[in-house]
């Protein structure tokens, strides 16, 4: 039996992991889930998280809470290491105290997008903003408390059928317009959030490291921004032209990695998972939507 607190419930990953639960999809050793949001939970008062893990005896903590506006960030940095940072280290000192089994989520923006191969765990952080550097300033708060048997999960271009996100933007575009421009030159690969949620809750049981460890988690393949665009209209059947463009023709106030293409080798050796291809989950994801609706 686990008491297991999800943070940041009504984000995609959240939202994933809560449905993962509720359909009883998985079952770990009947464990009880408190999904949290801001108005739950404020993560960036560590008295409040305090009360809470003592009130409901947690033993695990998924961190899916997140300041995730990039562009916003470069003028609200205070908020911005509040809850990227800060709530991090709170988080991780809270379980450290309490020997609680912290999963924390991060991403690909901790790098600046000038490698030429796929990112390992311990290559050279550069963060290009501040989203990114305050991402990168929770990692290392983490680390230094360094909580036994906790784990950082990096992960890049999420999507999924709940909130806001690229797919759901290019099939509102492609149902509006006729044509319009993508990003080419940025290259990475899409992260479905069911898939991820998936592997969180299927590692739970095996997280057994004595210090802090980075994962990287994206699905498989590689693409840029404009491949993935066609391939929604594709599978959505929109009559949509997609044009490559680059990054230089849609200036934004942060700058984004040019590459961001994750190495999985370490997470898919150490918990014996399979990650599926970036082409089956966006189907599975498109299939998902329709059937909400």
């Amino acid at each position: 039996m686990h008491n297991i607190l999800v943070t940041g419930s009504n984000g995609q990953l959240g939202s994933e992991l809560r449905e993962l639960v509720n359909n009883s999809t998985f079952n770990i050793q009947h464990s009880t889930f408190h999904f949290t949001d801001r108005n739950t939970l404020d993560i960036t008062d560590k008295i409040a998280i305090e009360i809470f893990c003592s009130k409901y005896n947690i033993e695990v903590i998924i961190n899916c809470a997140a300041y995730t506006a990039v562009d916003k960030a470069e003028d609200d940095g205070i908020s911005a290491d509040k809850i990227n940072h800060l709530a991090v280290k709170y988080l991780a000192e809270i379980s450290k105290e309490k020997n609680i089994k912290l999963i924390h989520v991060s991403t690909d923006y901790v790098f600046d997008g000038t490698n030429f191969k796929p990112y390992v765990e311990n290559d050279r952080t550069n963060p290009n903003g501040v989203y990114g550097k305050t991402k990168l300033d929770g990692e290392k708060a983490m680390q230094d408390v360094n909580p036994k048997y906790s784990i950082i999960l990096r992960t890049s271009w999420v999507y999924s059928s709940f909130g806001n996100n690229f797919v759901k933007t290019m099939l509102r575009l492609g149902k509006e317009k006729k044509s319009l421009g993508v990003i080419f030159d940025q290259v990475g690969t899409p992260t479905y959030a069911r898939d991820l949620a998936k592997t969180i809750l299927n590692i739970i049981p095996t997280i057994k490291n004595e210090a802090v460890e980075i994962y990287n988690y994206s699905n498989e393949g590689v693409l840029s921004w404009y491949d993935f665009a066609k391939e929604v209209m594709k599978m959505a059947k929109l009559d949509c032209t997609v044009n490559p463009i680059e990054t230089k023709a849609y200036p934004t106030p942060a700058k984004r990695p040019h590459y961001s293409l994750l190495n999985k080798t370490k997470i898919k050796e150490t918990f014996e998972i399979e990650i599926p291809y970036w082409k089956d989950s966006l189907d599975e994801c498109l299939k998902k939507m329709k059937e909400r609706k």
